[in-house]
């Protein structure tokens, strides 16, 4: 087993009527399918940069299956794939977006890495230096540990393990505000050390949209900012959109 950190990137290859939803409308669904291309290109960059600096490797876990020849214009160069459609055997209480989460998993660390991550494509902004401390945290520990990155709305946006633990994807309402609250119960009854990131915020609604139009901070996400010029007339309206507490 090689010593270093996979991290997958979950990515849902982007598609008009299916990527990014929630801003649509008032983005059209094809808008909303460009700036979701844009999220992919810049995370997938982010972790290139993060392995530039730690034992990293990247990936993206795709779905939907067959779509790789789409997918492959939206990442990083050098980014690895690995299917995550969720089309696996898996145990009582795994469901949905879980299903896609452990696949990810699974197959990273069938690729013989030490440690693996699932990243969410919805942050753009992360700073790179929370992929480089996760790899790290989770060098430096046994199988017994995992660190999570947690989001302002309750979710998660990166969830690692050194070693496969099922369990922290049963039984998890996905998409509400208590999954990163759930994993953190779940870790706590499996026995396993929990170590965390500091929070960062998700793009996936016109608040977390106007608070991405309102902050430097993080990683330059050129992509994302490229595209967001291309939807000036459209995005002008979320300026005014008060960010999620």
């Amino acid at each position: 087993m090689r010593r270093d950190c996979a991290i997958g990137v979950m990515a849902k290859t982007p598609r008009a009527g299916y990527s990014k939803t929630r801003l649509s409308p008032p983005l059209t669904a094809e808008q909303a399918a460009l700036l979701s291309a844009a999220f992919l290109r810049d995370t997938t960059e982010n972790v290139a940069v993060a392995a530039q600096l730690a034992p990293i490797v990247g990936y993206a876990a795709y779905a939907p299956l067959g779509a790789e020849a789409m997918l492959s214009a939206c990442l990083a160069p050098g980014t690895r794939c690995v299917p995550a459609d969720g089309n696996i055997p898996v145990p009582p209480g795994v469901e949905g977006f879980g299903r896609c989460l452990l696949h990810a998993a699974q197959e990273l660390f069938m690729r013989g890495h030490s440690a693996a991550c699932v990243l969410s494509s919805d942050i753009p902004t992360l700073p790179t230096t929370a992929l480089v401390r996760a790899a790290d945290l989770l060098l430096e520990g046994d199988a017994r540990r995992i660190v999570l990155g947690a989001c302002d709305d309750g979710g998660y946006y990166l969830l690692g393990m050194r070693s496969l633990h099922t369990g922290l994807f049963a039984d998890i309402a996905w998409s509400t505000a208590s999954v990163a609250d759930a994993t953190r119960a779940r870790a706590a009854s499996l026995g396993l050390e929990l170590l965390e990131l500091p929070p960062w915020y998700d793009i996936d609604d016109p608040p977390s949209l106007a608070r991405l139009l309102q902050d430097g901070a993080g990683y330059a996400a050129p992509w994302t900012r490229r595209a967001i010029k291309l939807l000036v007339p459209n995005l002008q309206q979320f300026r005014g959109v008060p960010a999620a507490a």
